[in-house]
């Protein structure tokens, strides 16, 4: 590695440092709610695990979660699955005994996630979805997520504009519905075209480290990449870390999903293409509202798609590049 491309990777991984570091304190700010929940019975008790907690938007979808659940004089116990599938049960089956009036899921697996949600719905425990879809969707009371499919969609559509013939890498998450998706409507958008044409492939868990290796792989043996559609924003920045590396960086278009502040950055710098921004605040505050709606005995829609808004140059100062409005 050379030395700025070092100093890239470090500053980087500082910022997920940081913000990994503030999520737990949330944590332990959330089992603290737990012990005082036990001592003020009449408070409810919600639960809320993600898939992993060093993606910034789940801490905000969380905190707005948290929000509303606080200002009912309720609490809110969050934990961190760590991309782990059985550990993610495990606090199901961890909030079931805690007695919970409801959980909010973040699947790591969205099929895999099965036998949990059985166990929520035995104990009568209503579970809300947030931002990527389970499999077996009737065992849960109501999904909230991003148009996905629409997000990979307005990606393509933005490539297909700007050039009129591309080689393309896509980064996956095969275990997350919501990863799938916007792949699927990235790809179902170019067609069949041979102006556009996949030439790799890989799976980095919508993570930023794992996708600086995988890339930086994957355009050693495909030198004629000109163009990378990531799942998500933390791997559209891994991409750009090993594009970096690799001497391409800026000679190559990337996409990602989210509408994080660091990819408005390097959209702004010239060094990112677009990004197909979802908005968590609205996403975990629907999330809660539906979580009391339902406890109230309400019939409610069980999915809400909330819809997304593509960043690119041309529009990035009608949005806060330092936020995630």
């Amino acid at each position: 590695m050379n030395k700025n491309y070092k100093k890239i990777v470090i500053f980087i991984l500082l910022i997920f440092t940081v913000v990994f570091i503030l999520i737990n304190l949330k944590v332990l700010e959330g089992n603290g709610g737990e012990n005082s929940a036990r001592q003020i019975g009449s408070r409810k008790k919600f639960g809320a695990t993600y898939m992993t907690t060093n993606n910034r938007f789940y801490e905000i979808i969380n905190d707005e979660i948290r929000s509303v659940v606080e200002s009912n004089g309720d609490i809110l116990v969050t934990r961190d699955a760590a991309l782990d599938k059985n550990k993610q049960m495990q606090q199901i089956y961890e909030f079931i005994k805690l007695k919970v009036k409801a959980i909010f899921i973040n699947p790591v697996d969205w099929k895999q996630i099965k036998p949990a949600l059985i166990a929520a719905k035995n104990a009568g425990i209503p579970v809300i979805v947030v931002d990527t879809p389970v499999y077996d969707d009737k065992l849960v009371a109501c999904t909230v997520i991003s148009d996905n499919y629409d997000a990979g969609v307005q990606c393509a559509k933005y490539l297909m504009k700007s050039k009129s013939k591309a080689n393309i890498m896509l980064i996956e998450h095969s275990k997350a519905k919501s990863g799938i998706d916007r792949i699927k409507g990235f790809v179902d958008t170019i067609g069949a075209s041979k102006q556009y044409k996949i030439v790799a492939a890989g799976d980095s868990e919508g993570q930023l480290d794992k996708t600086m290796s995988l890339v930086d792989d994957l355009i050693k043996k495909h030198t004629n990449v000109d163009a990378i559609m990531a799942l998500n924003d933390p791997s559209a920045l891994g991409a750009l870390a090993a594009l970096k590396e690799n001497g391409l960086l800026g000679k190559v278009m990337v996409f990602g999903v989210d509408g994080s502040p660091e990819a408005k950055t390097m959209i702004h710098d010239g060094f990112m293409t677009a990004t197909s921004a979802q908005f968590p605040n609205k996403i975990g505050h629907i999330a809660a509202e539906k979580a009391y709606d339902i406890l109230k005995g309400k019939r409610l829609k069980r999915d809400v798609i909330v819809p997304i808004s593509l960043i690119s140059k041309e529009n990035l100062l009608k949005y806060e590049i330092s936020g995630w409005k």
